[in-house]
């Protein structure tokens, strides 16, 4: 009899209470809050499965690469700055050492060991598969209600790379607006935009198609006032319970509605769900259809009148309004914002200190697998 994701959690939460948290304890002494956090996510996420192995080649033997891994997550569990504080706490506490897997001070390698094994792990995209097991094994059979997207501002320490739009099919310009005025209507002759292509492209081909480098951005505050930034931007699609289901990292100066399909895509290989929630940013008529396409409802916030033409109306001169039903489920957005700021004050999102697209991804990513492992318990106390 195959059990259901809350029998499988309340399980998994029985095993820890009586089995392996007292067995460790045993060994390395009474454990805390934040111990007991790290455990439980080491325990939980299938890390050991996607670590190489570099048993059998001849020369030096390869420093265990499973335990950096490990200590990589408790970098993200304790919310470490930066991996020099990282190592300073696994030389004094001999009981975070015990648990990434070093018995002494003295096993645990160098900082340049940390580096060149973090550059294996973001070339290889190791936390990125790692979460996508963990979906897949935990979410796969689940039916889930709503999806929330949005994109959250990731600051880093790197120069910034100008502009590098990639070239346009057809060597027509496209129309763009001068002077604050509105966007000319678009005709027949003007070449397709990046959302009428995502539509006839593959997964692997929209991602490669992103801009994905540091760049300038800028964002307008509640109170009117602009706030820039130099970095990426992290698009998130959040399940039902806080869960982060798909993670997409471009450029800063992307805007969120670029991202749209090829999260609702990679959304839609991982999970079964019914509603797709979004705000303003995504109106548009190309993300529209591509959600019904795949059997799902889009619930997006309508643009403010009165700038430019709008993306999507039904009736011409009549905007599209949400009905008070859409209204209702349109609150569930809120809980992408819950996690984007979990993931900044709790799981490392404002400490990136690496450089380059894939670093930065592969960090942020091991922030999301902590983040992963620390909800699907609340998924049984929710209910």
């Amino acid at each position: 009899m195959q059990l259901t994701l809350r029998q499988q959690l309340t399980q998994f939460a029985h095993l820890l209470q009586s089995a392996l948290f007292p067995a460790v304890e045993e060994e390395i002494g009474p454990l805390g809050i934040t111990s007991k956090r790290l455990i439980s996510t080491l325990s939980l996420i299938p890390l050991a499965r996607f670590v190489p192995v570099a048993r059998g080649w001849m020369g030096r033997p390869q420093k265990d690469r499973l335990a950096i891994a490990r200590a990589f997550v408790a970098k993200a569990v304790y919310d470490f700055p930066d991996t020099r504080d990282l190592l300073d706490r696994l030389r004094q506490d001999a009981q975070l050492r015990s648990i990434c897997g070093w018995q002494y001070a003295r096993q645990i390698p160098h900082e340049s060991t940390f580096s060149r094994a973090f550059a294996e792990f973001a070339q290889m995209q190791l936390p990125q598969f790692v979460h996508q097991a963990l979906i897949r094994e935990t979410q796969q059979h689940r039916l889930i209600g709503h999806i929330a997207r949005d994109s959250t501002d990731i600051e880093v320490r790197e120069a910034a790379t100008p502009k590098q739009e990639p070239p346009q099919p057809q060597s027509q310009p496209r129309p763009r607006s001068k002077g604050g005025k509105p966007r000319r209507p678009r005709k027949a002759g003007d070449p397709p935009t990046r959302l009428e292509r995502q539509r006839n492209m593959a997964l692997e081909q929209m991602l490669r198609e992103l801009p994905c480098y540091c760049s300038y951005s800028a964002k307008k505050s509640r109170a009117g006032h602009k706030q820039y930034w130099r970095g990426y931007k992290l698009h998130l699609d959040v399940a039902d319970g806080q869960i982060p289901i798909s993670a997409v990292l471009t450029a800063a100066h992307v805007h969120d509605s670029q991202a749209a399909i090829p999260l609702s895509t990679m959304t839609q290989q991982r999970v079964t769900a019914l509603y797709e929630v979004m705000d303003a940013a995504y109106d548009a008529q190309e993300i529209m259809e591509h959600v019904r396409s795949q059997g799902r409802v889009p619930i997006i916030d309508p643009k403010p009148f009165g700038w430019g033409r709008r993306k999507s109306v039904i009736v011409c001169n009549y905007p599209r309004q949400l009905s008070w039903a859409e209204q209702d489920r349109y609150r569930e957005r809120t809980m992408v914002e819950r996690v984007n700021a979990r993931l900044k004050d709790e799981f490392g999102g404002r400490h990136v200190r690496v450089r380059g697209a894939a670093k930065v991804m592969a960090h942020l990513m091991f922030g999301i697998l902590a983040l992963c492992a620390d909800q699907l318990p609340r998924l049984v106390e929710s209910g």
